[in-house]
């Protein structure tokens, strides 16, 4: 008679053997690993979308956000300009 060989987990490796060669223990590996894959596919683009958005952020509303300012404190000066002047400011005339 063989001697039994015990695995690292102290557990009969026959066994093991016996569960691993079931089909759903297979179907469990494959669906594991296409959910991997998938996960993968999704990760990267998900980042390519991400870098999309950030570009387009910085080309198009960046400017955009910059000119409002830009746009805030011109009409401000001017309606500090006009107080100093002593003329009234022209949203006040309405």
């Amino acid at each position: 008679m063989a001697p039994k060989k015990i695995g690292a987990g102290g557990r009969d490796s026959s066994i093991l053997a016996k569960i691993s060669n079931y089909e759903i223990v297979s179907q469990g590996r494959r669906a594991a690993c296409d959910a991997v894959h998938v996960s993968k596919k999704l990760l990267k683009s998900t980042g390519k979308a991400a870098w999309i958005a950030g570009t387009t952020l910085l080309i198009l509303v960046v400017p955009l956000i910059l000119e409002l300012e830009k746009d805030q404190h011109l009409s401000e000066f001017e309606f500090q300009q006009a107080s100093l002047l002593g003329t009234p400011p022209v949203g006040a005339m309405l």
